[in-house]
């Protein structure tokens, strides 16, 4: 188990994030049309999966507008923006802040959680998934994890640009 903080209280994350170099393990989410999306809806396109706990949270709505605005750019990447947050709910925030450029996804009716490390176990927002960020090639394989070990911060962006650049 991993260990993060909120405001210096420490929380269990169910587990660690994919290995830099393995294949993405396949995963089953659920888009604003309650529909299931796998990760092979994504093939051949590198994916950014900015994982929050809930888009209802001010570093969580920050985080999804500058991927929306950053990494656009980008060719041939995808914005899975992956939070506990019902499909509804999701799909109203990304019209209220005028956001065309993710997918966001939802955990509902979903192991995603668990299966990729992220299930916050312990504390306050035990059920919620922790905040990380993976980018995931065209090919599946994990090319970058962070996993924010204070849920309050932002992640490295820098970093994250520097990794896309790359690809």
């Amino acid at each position: 188990m991993t260990e993060i903080t909120l405001q210096g209280k420490a929380m269990q994350v169910s587990g660690e994030l994919p290995v830099v170099g393995e294949l993405a393990p396949e995963f089953s989410l659920v888009n604003r049309k309650l529909q299931a999306v796998n990760l092979s809806a994504f093939e051949g396109k590198v994916k950014l999966l900015n994982v929050v706990p809930s888009l209802d949270t001010p570093v969580c709505a920050a985080s999804a507008r500058w991927f929306n605005e950053k990494v656009v750019g980008f060719n041939n990447t995808v914005i899975l923006n992956i939070s506990a947050d019902l499909p509804f709910a999701q799909d109203r925030f990304c019209k209220h802040e005028g956001l065309k450029n993710i997918f966001p996804l939802s955990g509902f009716r979903t192991s995603f959680a668990v299966d990729y490390g992220v299930e916050m176990t312990t504390g306050v927002l035990a059920g919620l998934m922790a905040r990380a960020v993976l980018i995931i090639d065209e090919f599946n394989t994990v090319r970058y994890t962070q996993l924010v070990t204070e849920i309050t911060e932002e992640p490295d962006y820098k970093e994250i640009i520097e990794v896309l650049r790359q690809l």
